[in-house]
């Protein structure tokens, strides 16, 4: 009968050992140093406040509700492929001053999750800053924050969906 032993041989540390020590320092010096710049904006903005109701930003159409009914996504779709170049032809474009924003957006009696989006037109929109953003379930409110620079913009919401309304953008 052969009796079993255990051999073993002197086990070198693995990198993680060696690194990970390092690693994590470099981590918590870098949170430590940047955690101001990676906290919400502090800067002072003008506050933009836009509203959805079915189909529509109501302040980017003058106020008027038209009293849309929607269930979802394709009843919008539908309106808008009838009625939304005529409304556009009608709403007049947000026009400010480059600088810090924030667009607070509510959603008002709209039965689903909505977003906003704000672009650039045309191939300005790889240049120039965007903000977006979903989660806008009934009756919430959130803020998307933004530093424009001067150029033409649209903002809409794909998921009502609404027209593209038209934000200018100068001095």
């Amino acid at each position: 009968m052969y009796a079993s032993q255990k051999i073993t041989t002197p086990r070198r540390p693995g990198r993680m050992a060696v690194f990970g020590p390092v690693v994590l320092a470099g981590l918590l010096f870098l949170n430590a140093a940047m955690a101001p710049a990676l906290a919400a904006p502090s800067y002072d903005a003008t506050v933009i406040t836009l509203t959805q109701i079915p189909c529509q930003f109501l302040e980017s159409e003058a106020g008027a509700d038209h009293g849309f009914k929607t269930k979802n996504i394709r009843d919008c779709r539908a309106i808008n492929e009838k009625t939304g170049k005529e409304r556009l032809r009608k709403a007049a474009p947000l026009t400010v001053k480059p600088g810090k924003y924030i667009f607070r957006v509510t959603n008002r009696n709209v039965p689903y999750e909505l977003g906003f989006w704000l672009r650039g037109v045309g191939l300005a929109r790889l240049l120039q800053p965007n903000v977006s953003g979903g989660g806008l379930t009934e009756g919430k409110t959130r803020d998307y924050a933004v530093e424009l620079t001067a150029g033409d913009y649209v903002y809409s919401c794909p998921l009502n969906p609404t027209p593209d309304y038209a934000l200018i953008v100068k001095e």
